[in-house]
């Protein structure tokens, strides 16, 4: 687990340690305030990837090469990536929703929502393997 994951899990820990102690009257202004940290690691996250692609298009530029058109091939990860990130964002509340309100088997389905939500999306990529879903059409 990378350093910045770990902390963005004591961050929640202590958020719902804090929700415990103080109650339901600063459930709001606590989740607002995780939510603004976890958007925070997301627009780093994703300007980290946009450099490194940004960077990546540039040495194809300067190998002669042309490069790869939003349209292409070369945009497909960013679609996979955003996907997968923006449901891992999604999926820190909604697992601590879900766990506060209806313990392990609440966790348990918000998981298998999020998984199940991202097998689909992939079945319905347009660089999925041959036999997806996308290839049936």
């Amino acid at each position: 687990m990378e350093t910045s994951d770990r902390e963005l899990r004591k961050e929640l820990d202590a958020t719902l340690q804090a929700r415990r102690e103080l109650g339901e009257e600063y459930d709001s202004a606590l989740i607002d305030s995780f939510l603004e940290k976890v958007e925070h690691r997301v627009d780093e996250t994703i300007d980290r990837r946009v450099r490194r692609g940004l960077a990546e298009q540039q040495v194809v530029v300067a190998r002669g090469a042309a490069p790869r058109g939003p349209r292409g091939h070369g945009s497909t990860w960013l679609h996979q990536y955003s996907f997968a990130l923006i449901s891992l964002v999604l999926a820190i509340p909604l697992s601590a929703i879900a766990s506060t309100q209806a313990g392990t088997t609440g966790l348990i389905v918000a998981w298998a929502g999020i998984v199940g939500v991202n097998v689909a999306a992939r079945g319905f990529s347009p660089s999925a393997p041959a036999g997806s879903a996308r290839s049936r059409d």
